[in-house]
């Protein structure tokens, strides 16, 4: 197919219930550049799941696209969300004290793993299904899942499939356009099922992406209304210069940091607002605010937000970095819900992982909030235990920094969300997990084998059986009532923690610490201006 398209359906894969933002800018910046072309957007997310493949044909036969965009968010079985308690049934299978618990959780973990399997190849199934009744029907496939695993996934696909990676704007438009001169980087098999790369020139301009047009979304997307009580993403810009040991953030969308307009910004959250009485706002940058100019940037979308007096209330993930008096009470004022970070207590992991900021000046910005207009907004720290390089030490100084911000905002506000690390492929923490030998060179990072699945799972031992006994101690506790289950995990770790054996088991995860930091390659960090 060589020539421009006419109609394009865009097919959002079934994961759990969440606004597909990627689906909507996409299509909102082709219908600026190409108003002609037909659009529509299916959203098998909110399709029961039995009738999923019916609603595909019939949009298939009925609007018969010259291009059928498949938009896939999750692949791996680690990531949690809403609907998975796949963390739940691991801790239980591997470290439960009752028999009953880990033979309830073995189980759990077949249907998990069946499921896993299932929703996998069933997306493959998806696109068989318009190579077969659209046998001339190009097919593109993009998403945050196959930004980090293209090349896997186009050895999957029909023929005549683009599978982009990152930014696909430009790589859409290039298709619509016919696909002569492409656009973007992506992978293509051919005709003749040959695989080829094609690299990116450069890095998509966000300054062309103006406020979304959401009554043309409305009118091409079916279900855009069902997500409307919920919280909407916004993106203010793109890339990060960090170089976090566990995230492909700066591989997708690229290390130099690129924005868009304040005042479209500002904008697009104004008709969601006033236009659609939307009450919750997700920024989903990869941080929305780290580096000096990034931090300028968002205070410019603050000043938008409040001379258009939007009444939003808002969350993104943070970086404290550069935060001033001004700056918080003007994050306070324009309606910011609660404060999502990562956090660790010791300045010794935050060094491990690169994260590249200063434990003592988080501390003071934390400080910095509550001076200037916190009342009762939640603190949410996000807080990847037992990290390659975590000792004994290290997590209790993050207990430790836990009590001091308890004391600082009252510890109903505080809530520690625990996660473990998920070894991504193409990080630093991968590679050097190889070098150390917990993974094999040659591992298949999107295997079905579970005892494989649960090692990308990072939480080695000695702490992770100490870790998991904790938490699994305190989701008992809450269930009979008692608090939030972070902070009980974070007490009952203080106690176990001072335990005179724990020390003398710390031994192997001591040295393991000493390993990671003798073997950890620390990439400099760019563009911070």
């Amino acid at each position: 197919m060589a020539t421009a398209c006419r109609r394009v359906l865009y097919v959002r894969l079934p994961c759990w219930k969440i606004y597909p933002g990627g689906v909507v800018y996409v299509a909102d910046f082709v219908h600026k550049q190409r108003p002609a072309v037909d659009q529509h957007i299916l959203d098998l997310a909110v399709v029961d799941p039995g009738e999923r493949k019916r609603a595909l044909t019939e949009r298939l036969r009925t609007l018969r696209p010259d291009i059928v965009a498949f938009s896939w968010r999750n692949m791996q079985s680690f990531g949690p969300h809403p609907e998975d308690d796949a963390l739940d049934v691991v801790l239980n299978f591997d470290h439960s004290p009752s028999w009953r618990r880990r033979l309830g959780a073995a189980r759990d973990a077949v249907s998990i793993i069946s499921d896993y399997v299932s929703s996998r190849l069933g997306n493959f199934g998806y696109f068989k299904i318009v190579r077969k009744l659209l046998p001339t029907t190009r097919i593109v496939v993009g998403g945050t899942a196959v930004s980090i695993f293209a090349r896997q996934v186009v050895e999957h696909c029909p023929k005549d499939t683009v599978v982009v990676v990152g930014e696909g704007e430009e790589a859409m438009l290039s298709i619509v356009d016919g696909f002569s001169a492409p656009a973007g980087e992506f992978f293509y098999k051919d005709n003749a099922g040959t695989v080829s790369h094609h690299p990116s020139a450069g890095s998509f301009d966000l300054r062309r992406l103006t406020a979304v047009d959401f009554a043309y979304v409305d009118s091409i997307f079916p279900a855009f209304r069902l997500y409307l009580d919920g919280d909407i993403g916004v993106h203010t810009k793109r890339g990060c210069p960090f170089q976090c040991h566990f995230c492909l953030y700066n591989q997708i969308e690229g290390h130099r940091q690129r924005y868009r307009e304040p005042a479209e910004v500002a904008k697009e959250v104004e008709i969601l607002n006033k236009q659609y009485d939307v009450r919750r706002i997700w920024f989903t940058d990869a941080q929305f605010c780290s580096t000096q100019k990034s931090t300028d940037h968002v205070e410019r979308i603050l000043d938008e937000m409040r001379a258009r007096n939007t009444q939003v209330t808002w969350s993104g993930y943070l970086r404290l970095n550069h935060l001033t008096p001004e700056l918080a009470r003007k994050m306070w004022a324009s309606g910011m819900g609660s404060v999502d970070l990562s956090f660790t207590g010791s300045q010794e992991m935050i060094d491990a992982l690169t994260l590249g900021y200063k434990l003592e000046q988080q501390m003071a910005a934390f400080r910095m909030l509550k001076e200037n207009g916190h009342s009762d907004q939640k603190i949410k720290l996000y807080m990847p235990l037992n990290a390659p390089g975590e000792t004994v030490s290290t997590l209790r100084m993050t207990i430790d920094r836990i009590a001091e911000l308890y004391a600082l905002f009252g510890r109903d506000n505080v809530l520690p969300f625990l996660f473990f690390i998920g070894v991504q492929p193409g990080t630093p923490v991968e590679r050097v997990l190889i070098d150390m030998g917990y993974l094999a060179a040659d591992y298949n990072p999107l295997t079905f084998n579970p005892f494989l699945l649960k090692r990308l799972l990072y939480n080695p031992p000695p702490l992770g059986r100490i870790i998991a006994r904790a938490y699994l101690e305190a989701v008992d506790s809450m269930n009979r009532g008692s608090e939030y289950v972070g902070r009980a995990t974070m007490d009952i770790l203080d106690r176990e923690l001072t335990e005179p054996q724990i020390a003398a088991d710390a031994g192997p995860q001591a040295r393991l610490g000493e390993r990671w930091q003798g073997r950890c390659v620390r990439p400099g960090v760019a563009d911070l201006s």
